[in-house]
């Protein structure tokens, strides 16, 4: 028990940040669903980017532009979070592409 953390060494209300798969491993490739942005119809807004858990959304500028396919595991909640629906999920074999 030596290797234990004591309790006044843990992190604030247990707080885990995200992006951690680019820490770890490309998680792409084992996704059922994918985002696909739908630029015509984004504001910008970041919400997207905000609630990532992976970090897969690609900001530049203040702007979005684009998914990290690599590390985006398809959680969906990029979709759900958009108050524009400019991400739709889509099955990953569907063959519907990206739309820059």
């Amino acid at each position: 028990m030596a290797g234990l953390k004591g309790w006044r060494e843990l992190p604030l209300g247990g707080v885990v940040l995200g992006g951690t798969a680019r820490e770890l491993n490309k998680t792409g490739s084992w996704r059922a669903e994918r985002p696909i942005w739908y630029v015509e119809k984004c504001i910008h807004c970041l919400q997207c980017w905000l609630h990532c858990p992976d970090n897969s959304i690609l900001v530049q500028g203040g702007k979005m532009t684009g998914i990290d396919y690599e590390h985006c595991k398809g959680c969906g909640v990029c979709a759900a979070i958009c108050p524009k629906d400019a991400i739709a999920m889509v099955p990953e074999r569907s063959g519907e592409c990206a739309r820059p």
